[in-house]
């Protein structure tokens, strides 16, 4: 080693002892890759994020992959200014002939041209960022207010955000909102009831982005032995019984407050043997 004019020699030992220390540290830095590659790519996966927003988001939550996917669901992606020009644009390209609104075809049209089927869950999410009072149509404000909401104005920057939008079904509190809006947005207009088979249909959509094990007994139930319109008061309690109720109803209360419909589920589900008095 030069040291001005006087060339410095390390003595053996020392020049030894720094290879290990080289070695051993290289060895950390394998082993700490290894550990954390396979959060990276399961994260990817589930959030649909690149792998510079998963790195970002780990690395903030120290690795641990619930904190990192609570960080990620709850700083959306930077919003970019909306040009009012195009978000009046992209309103007009659907809107319905004869009315200010986006009607049922208009509807039709923005699924085939975002690429996503009409019954596809990511459009219950848009609706819900726009606060639809209807299915299957949006007026005016609720397609403008919605989507400036979410820094959008074209079709390019929704289908770009569309993975964001459908991993907000995994926050839990988002999945909440949005399964208590489902409720007024599915029913028909001037109805206090959700119809069966649209309850039914809702259920099964809602229940396979956050899973419920007795989500297909419990419309086999309702067809059943209900085949009745479902009030709000079942729809919100029923949430909250998928929650905290295991699949075995090992901890269920028969002196509950549940719903009369749901403490007939659960007789109906000891019936068939589905599970077991306790």
């Amino acid at each position: 080693m030069q040291v001005g004019s006087v060339n410095l020699r390390l003595p053996n030992m020392c020049t030894d002892v720094y290879s290990i220390l080289l070695r051993a540290y290289a060895n950390v830095q394998n082993n700490f890759g290894r550990g954390h590659r396979d959060k990276v790519q399961q994260f990817m996966r589930i959030a649909g994020a690149n792998e510079k927003a998963a790195l970002t988001a780990l690395k903030a939550s120290d690795w641990n992959l619930e904190g990192a996917f609570e960080n990620f669901y709850n700083q959306p992606p930077a919003r970019p200014l909306v040009d009012p020009r195009h978000l009046e644009e992209f309103y007009l390209k659907y809107k319905d002939a004869y009315s200010d609104m986006i009607m049922v075809d208009g509807v039709s049209a923005f699924c085939d041209d975002l690429q996503v089927d009409p019954g596809d869950v990511v459009m219950l999410v848009i609706s819900w960022h726009m606060k639809a009072a209807t299915m299957s149509e949006f007026s005016k404000q609720e397609f403008s207010n919605g989507l400036q909401s979410i820094g959008v104005d074209s079709l390019d920057k929704l289908k770009s955000l569309l993975p964001y939008l459908r991993a907000e079904l995994k926050d839990e509190h988002k999945f909440r909102e949005i399964y208590n809006f489902a409720f007024s947005w599915a029913k028909e207009k001037g109805q206090k009831s959700l119809a069966l088979d649209t309850a039914l249909g809702m259920w099964q959509l809602l229940f396979a982005e956050r899973v419920w094990p007795l989500v297909d007994p419990w419309c086999q139930f309702l067809q059943a032995k209900h085949n009745k319109a479902i009030s709000k008061d079942t729809w919100v309690q029923l949430l909250d019984f998928s929650r905290t109720i295991v699949p075995s109803l090992s901890n269920y209360d028969a002196e509950g407050a549940w719903p009369y419909l749901i403490d007939e589920f659960v007789e109906y589900l000891r019936d068939i043997g589905v599970v077991h008095p306790c």
